[in-house]
């Protein structure tokens, strides 16, 4: 028996794992493409009839029409530990199964979350930058700190949260953290200390963000949260887009109540069908524009570093999600249900 499967947001970092591996009962179709409502509409019908299982990144958008689109479709697999760019409903519907992948990013988020949190205490793009200009006369001092003299906030510790707060400590940081269920291990072997979210926020000198997004943590991270921050303290999201307010962070740097921030997920950087469907949600179909025209601004910061969602993309992580993506998938077509979300 064939399988067929169509793997959707196909890169270049993915092709290694699939030419170095043999599939020998799957027949794949690749699309560098995410698929949504119009991406479907290219597809010859014949093809979305045949199709047993799909493979999709967080830029898809896997909507009852989508998912109605398939025939005889039974497996969504996302490449994400995130499900929220899938319709949980209407793959129920049809009983088909979703299945993700976890803890691929505790080793490489965690330590480009620390590289992010070095780049920007010791200053290291400005002065980059300032080289590359090749200006001539007064050079500026790019004073920075010594991380074991400051107070790291981590918001969520689970597995990359948990990380970054391992690593902060062999750094001789002092880690204070937040979090619905403290972990033991953390504070028995790493003196972890548990506080609340604005103990936290008054406290840190970096606040690093690493939580899911639930829907109802939509900007968790605005003015009021701001507020409560030092102006010499950073703010890091290596987590999801949602959870912070572009706009009020952008407010808080240029009056330089905030020392700087660093995003590796931000909600608009380009006008894409992901940015539509995020504005038709919110009932406002100009709130992607106003923050993607924020984001413009933000990079033209010095205290700013913003990267295109590449924390987790090491080649060890991305073989590991892919392997575990097709170990789930395979499961799912002997009846288990290891792997399966829902």
């Amino acid at each position: 028996m064939t399988i067929k499967i169509m793997v959707f947001d196909y890169r270049e970092s993915e092709k290694k794992f699939f030419g170095n591996r043999k599939f020998e009962h799957y027949d794949i179709t690749f699309y560098s493409e995410s698929l949504n409502e119009d991406l479907i509409k290219d597809i010859p019908q014949e093809k979305l009839d045949s199709t047993y299982a799909i493979s999709v990144f967080v830029d898809s958008q896997v909507s009852e029409n989508v998912i109605n689109s398939f025939k005889n479709l039974r497996i969504i697999s996302t490449r994400s530990t995130g499900v929220d760019h899938i319709n949980l409903k209407a793959a129920a519907a049809k009983n088909i199964a979703v299945i993700n992948v976890e803890g691929y990013g505790s080793k490489s988020v965690a330590q480009y979350t620390i590289g992010l949190m070095i780049s920007l205490v010791r200053h290291i793009v400005p002065a980059a930058r300032y080289i590359g200009e090749e200006k001539l006369g007064f050079c500026p001092k790019f004073l920075g700190r010594d991380l074991s003299n400051l107070t790291l906030g981590v918001v969520g510790t689970g597995a990359i949260g948990g990380s970054v707060c391992k690593i902060a400590c062999a750094f001789g940081m002092n880690v204070i953290a937040f979090d619905i269920f403290e972990k033991k291990e953390l504070i028995s072997k790493f003196g972890i200390k548990y506080v609340d979210l604005n103990t936290l926020l008054k406290t840190s000198d970096i606040v690093s963000i690493h939580i899911p997004y639930t829907g109802d943590n939509f900007h968790m991270f605005s003015a009021k949260q701001f507020e409560l921050m030092k102006d010499s303290a950073y703010l890091i999201n290596t987590s999801r887009t949602e959870i912070v307010d572009v706009l009020a962070l952008y407010d808080f740097l240029e009056k330089k109540k905030l020392a700087g921030a660093a995003l590796d997920v931000i909600m608009c950087n380009q006008s894409s069908f992901r940015c539509i469907q995020l504005a038709k949600q919110l009932n406002n179909d100009i709130v992607c524009l106003e923050e993607a025209k924020m984001v413009k601004e933000l990079v033209k910061m010095d205290n700013v570093i913003v990267t295109p969602h590449v924390a987790y993309e090491t080649q060890d992580a991305i073989d590991y999600i892919l392997e575990t993506s097709f170990k789930g998938i395979l499961d799912c077509i002997k009846g288990g249900n290891e792997y399966r979300m829902y």
